[in-house]
């Protein structure tokens, strides 16, 4: 069997490039929990001036800084808003209810995106029998949705009835720089209606670990305690940090690479006669369907043996995702194996 050289599972596999690592060299460190680290101090700034937001807070993973949201949003017997494939309720080990002791109401979204109409309707009632609505979470864009994009215009709207019901906004933005490089949105727009939102690293950006949690400066300063009891507080942080500064600075544009080569999966995948289904494809995560006669097992198996390795996303589901690891020279070797698949 060939070794994989062609890595499709996902874009937290890409590694530092030497410009990157010359940063997190070079970086002046302190400790950060005594909120002694220039370099974590400069990416928080950066961030939270990106978003138009107050402040930041360095974590080491998204799961946390969406957790971390939660908690300092919610309290036991209250329950949160989501789509029901969101990555704060399917993948983060059921960490609403173990962290936050609160409920979660599910909504039925079109490729992971909800409407306000819906948001609405799901806000409950004030009852001795029901959970207080405490927070309204979206997700862009949405990993179980193929990548898919908010408008701002629905944003907005949702929006304006968590800010009639007077509950925050938070957003889970693992792939926030993959939406607005596709829909050519500011990032600065998304400060004016969310009231947190988790922006990753360590995905299509390309940083070895972290993501940041952005909101108010009261907001951040109440989630620095939680960050602590979750074992978040990080000492000479600085040298992850200036990874992440340098994401921040020098591969956010890029992303629009990634997005092109896959498009060009989605063309190559939809001329399959293997292939059921390709769900659109907005930004860099190629989601799909084959035909029952076509084990999905069998399929990555033999992608495996050609170098390729590609993640199981569901019953006869696979799911693509290019990255800064993954160049035009490497989308062409993939094609070529979709079609001696055919053969």
């Amino acid at each position: 069997m060939t070794a994989a050289r062609i890595d499709l599972r996902s874009d937290t596999v890409t590694r530092p490039t030497p410009a990157m690592l010359e940063a997190m060299f070079r970086a002046p460190v302190g400790d950060d929990v005594y909120e002694e680290d220039p370099t974590v101090r400069a990416l928080e700034d950066a961030a939270a001036a990106r978003f138009g937001l107050e402040a930041g807070l360095f974590c080491p993973s998204g799961t946390m800084t969406n957790q971390i949201a939660i908690k300092a949003h919610t309290e036991p017997l209250s329950e949160v808003i989501c789509e029901q494939t969101s990555h704060i309720y399917l993948w983060e080990v059921g960490g609403i209810a173990f962290h936050s002791g609160a409920s979660v109401a599910l909504l039925p979204g079109k490729r992971g995106r909800v409407t306000a109409a819906q948001v609405e309707a799901a806000i409950r009632p004030v009852n001795v029998h029901y959970p207080t609505t405490s927070l309204i979470s979206l997700e862009n864009t949405h990993n179980r949705g193929g990548g898919s994009c908010y408008t701002l215009e629905e944003i907005a709207a949702i929006a304006e009835v968590a800010r009639r019901h007077q509950i925050p906004l938070h957003l889970d933005g693992a792939r926030i720089f993959n939406a607005l490089v596709a829909t050519g949105q500011q990032a600065e727009e998304y400060g004016r209606y969310f009231d947190s939102i988790s922006v990753c690293l360590s995905k299509g950006l390309g940083a070895p670990v972290g993501s940041v949690l952005l909101g108010s400066r009261a907001f951040v300063q109440k989630c620095k305690r939680i960050r602590k009891v979750m074992g978040g507080g990080m000492r000479q942080a600085g040298y992850l940090a200036a990874a992440g500064l340098y994401a921040l600075e020098n591969n956010v544009a890029r992303l629009a690479d990634d997005h092109r080569r896959a498009r060009q999966l989605a063309e190559a995948l939809t001329a399959q006669p293997y292939v059921a289904e390709v769900l659109p494809v907005e930004t860099n995560l190629v989601i799909f369907r084959l035909h029952d006669a076509h084990p999905a097992d069998q399929f990555l198996a033999q992608l495996q043996e050609r170098g390729i390795i590609a993640s199981s996303f569901g019953p006869q589901m696979i799911r693509f995702v290019t990255h800064l690891d993954v160049d035009d020279a490497m989308i062409a070797s993939v094609v070529r194996a979709l079609n001696e698949l055919a053969a």
